[in-house]
């Protein structure tokens, strides 16, 4: 039997059927880091604590990555399966911008701006058979 299991813990909720991305606050300037971070990236302070930094956000720049991601990347894809893909950052409530992958993945569908939902989806298998999730943005379809 094989399960899922997150590409790394302590990014989002997981499982969960409502996942939300997982971040640090600074208890002293309340900056906001993803991923989360021990050290304050803006007053230096060690003391932060984990938030749930939600699960929509706003596309705030994109672009469609053409080429395969170089190592020590590790997915099951390769130079034959690749398909180019949109990444960009969605800056999710409170000012976090996060990288991802984007879905849809043409310029045609994607626009500065638009809204977009955390998504949880199978990034690779592992030698066991697991299925290895991550997290992407798609568009949001209805509000």
């Amino acid at each position: 039997m094989h399960t899922q299991i997150p590409i790394k813990e302590g990014l989002f909720t997981w499982p969960s059927s409502k996942p939300q991305l997982l971040g640090s606050r600074c208890s002293r300037c309340a900056e906001a880091t993803f991923p989360a971070q021990p050290d304050c990236r803006n007053c230096g302070s060690r003391e932060t604590h984990i938030v749930e930094l939600g699960d929509r956000g706003t596309l705030w720049t994109w672009t469609i990555q053409t080429f395969m991601p170089k190592q020590p990347y590790h997915s099951s894809e390769t130079e034959a399966t690749f398909a180019p893909y949109g990444v960009g950052y969605v800056e999710m409530p409170g000012g976090v911008r996060v990288e991802a992958r984007l879905q849809p993945n043409t310029a045609q569908q994607l626009k500065i701006g638009m809204p977009m939902q955390l998504a949880i989806i199978p990034f690779r298998s592992d030698e066991q058979g697991n299925d290895i999730m991550t997290f992407c943005f798609t568009a949001v379809t209805e509000e």
